[in-house]
């Protein structure tokens, strides 16, 4: 288990990144992951890898209801966390990974995934549809909605996509 960890932990973190947009929370998310695949008992038949991204998803979203329930419940502004935003960048017909992180987080959680997993992680929809327990439909479904806002996202800010 210790070897297939260590090659499941690189894919891992970038998950956990493309999840939470920044490094500091992507470690912590995945020091949380690990911790718990370590004192989690793997169920019988189960890929590790699979298990292993259905973990930090899980502990993800759990972690985002929970941030966002403190927030409502504090009703102060100045102890709610906001995302700090750089100043406009002009960028002609280039896409920075600034630009991308930025048009990712206009995407619904489950299409942010769906889509990580599949552009980044470069896993079929097979496989993605068996790790997050749904359709395969419905992960094709997920990841057009999200490609065609991404799509909406570049043009709204005038950008090109280069291939």
């Amino acid at each position: 288990m210790k070897q297939q960890l260590e090659t499941v932990i690189p894919m891992l973190r970038r998950f956990a990144y493309s999840l939470t947009g920044n490094h500091h929370d992507a470690d912590d998310l995945l020091q949380s992951t690990v911790e718990r695949i370590l004192t989690k008992e793997l169920p019988d038949n189960v890929d590790l890898t699979k298990w292993s991204f259905r973990v930090c998803r899980n502990l993800w979203i759990d972690n985002h209801r929970s941030q966002k329930v403190r927030q409502d419940a504090t009703q102060k502004p100045e102890l709610q966390q906001h995302d700090i935003v750089d100043g406009e960048k002009i960028m002609t017909n280039q896409l920075t990974v600034e630009q991308v992180q930025k048009a990712l987080a206009q995407l619904p959680e489950e299409q942010k995934s769906i889509l990580t997993l599949i552009a980044v992680e470069d896993l079929s929809y097979k496989e993605v549809a068996a790790m997050l327990d749904i359709p395969v439909g419905t992960v094709m479904s997920r990841l057009s909605r999200a490609r065609n806002t991404m799509v909406q996202w570049f043009d709204d800010h005038d950008m090109r996509i280069i291939a």
